[in-house]
């Protein structure tokens, strides 16, 4: 089994470092410069398209898709209202004392329902020896890492932006999500909640933290759990972003309550503002953790 490891390693480390992060921060000046009206500037609905118009072809990736499947922690932003976006990624998960760990097709479709309402729906597959706590998508159970040998799912929920950033008041969104199985050891549906909230900040930096909350049970054993995270993002040019996170995870009222915590960083590169590829990878801290997990991914949006 090490040997196989070692050599997914060996294929896998010199694309690894080909890492996502999202979002390119826009100053003030530009902003206001975007709000004031004129018939001499390329509409942001043609922005967001990433084509060029008459008057000069700008910055193409200043509306860029953010994916909340990039990091563990989500975007701070909803999808345009009436547009799409598809994402999803498969995850490798090195545990120590169990079975290694693969999560496949982690999909979530987002539609932008109005200009602050998106609805999400979304489906994956894991076998293994725990579930994929490294995942944002997973369930309320996997952010404790149940042990599974495989499951199915379903998810459904929505996403609400609250505010926009407004000097020190951050931009934020609050997401509630549905888990329900659709094969594995247990058919209990879970729920999640998460509050993100994040700054743009000088030089193309942007600072988002998050907090999750789920309530589920194992056999006759009812919990709770919170995973909260927090990630530094930098724009690099107009295609690359990279990014450094810490996330943990944390049961409460469970017979065998854990902690668990993360180092991840990752990078992303926009094929156009509309399509991203990224990959990161992350390492655990403490001995509750897997060893080392990898993740790539894609978003589209339409």
């Amino acid at each position: 089994m090490k040997s196989q490891r070692n050599q997914f390693w060996t294929l896998a480390l010199p694309g690894i470092w080909v890492l996502f992060g999202t979002l390119a921060a826009v100053s003030d000046t530009v902003a206001q410069e975007w709000l004031s009206p004129s018939e001499h500037r390329p509409s942001r609905d043609f922005l967001l398209r990433g084509q060029e118009s008459e008057f000069g072809e700008g910055n193409r990736f200043e509306y860029h898709l953010e994916t909340d499947r990039d990091s563990f922690t989500p975007s701070t932003r909803t999808v345009d209202q009436g547009r799409w976006i598809v994402e999803s990624a498969y995850s490798f998960i090195d545990n120590r004392s169990v079975k290694e760990t693969h999560s496949f097709p982690e999909v979530l479709l987002r539609f932008g329902a109005t200009e602050r309402l998106e609805i999400r729906l979304g489906a994956n597959y894991e076998v293994g020896g725990e579930g994929a706590s490294v995942s944002g998508n997973s369930g309320a159970e996997h952010l404790e890492s149940a042990e599974l040998e495989r499951e199915s799912q379903l998810l459904y929920g929505a996403k609400l932006r609250l505010s926009e950033q407004a000097d020190w008041m951050p931009e934020s969104s609050l997401i509630v999500q549905g888990h329900t199985p659709t094969s594995g050891p247990d058919p209990a549906t879970a729920l999640t909640l998460a509050y993100v909230f994040g700054w743009e900040l000088p030089n193309e930096w942007k600072l988002d933290s998050a907090i999750r909350f789920g309530a589920d049970k194992e056999g006759d054993d009812r919990f709770e759990a919170w995973a909260p995270s927090i990630v530094l993002r930098k724009s690099i040019g107009e295609r690359w972003n990279v990014h450094a996170e810490y996330f943990g995870s944390f049961s409460q009222n469970r017979a065998d309550n854990a902690s668990r915590h993360f180092f991840s960083p990752g990078v992303h590169y926009l094929v156009t503002s509309n399509l991203e590829l990224g990959v990161r990878v992350g390492w655990g801290l403490n001995e509750k953790t897997s060893d080392f997990f990898t993740n790539a991914g894609v978003g589209w949006r339409f």
